[in-house]
């Protein structure tokens, strides 16, 4: 999934929810599920995420919501493989945006 982000140090719970096409709720979800996710907060409380917690949402959106893990599953695999699963997922990143770039140049021919 292509996370479409304009470039910040910090990005609220609402900008990255919309991104990942999901509710606010379920941000906050995975950050109490998930031991890699730490927005930092400010005075208010507001939660503001760097981009180092966009990639690993960006994982755990993988793990999660496109190959069907559990949550549980899920935090196994991130705990066991994270090197490997980030390197991968780095990855199918690249080629999903080089795919996307192919896409948009046979449109234009």
């Amino acid at each position: 999934m292509q996370v479409e982000l304009p470039e910040k140090l910090y990005y609220g719970i609402g900008e990255v929810a919309k991104a990942f096409g999901v509710n606010t709720s379920l941000v906050r979800f995975w950050e109490k599920e998930f031991d890699v996710l730490k927005p930092k907060k400010n005075a208010k409380g507001n939660r503001k995420f760097t981009p180092a917690d966009i990639k690993n949402l960006q994982l755990i959106y993988h793990l999660v919501k496109e190959r069907g893990f559990t949550l549980e599953g899920a935090k196994t695999h991130l705990k066991e493989n994270k090197r490997k699963t980030l390197s991968n997922f780095e990855i199918i990143q690249k080629l999903e945006g080089v795919k996307a770039e192919l896409t948009k140049i046979k449109g234009q021919l």
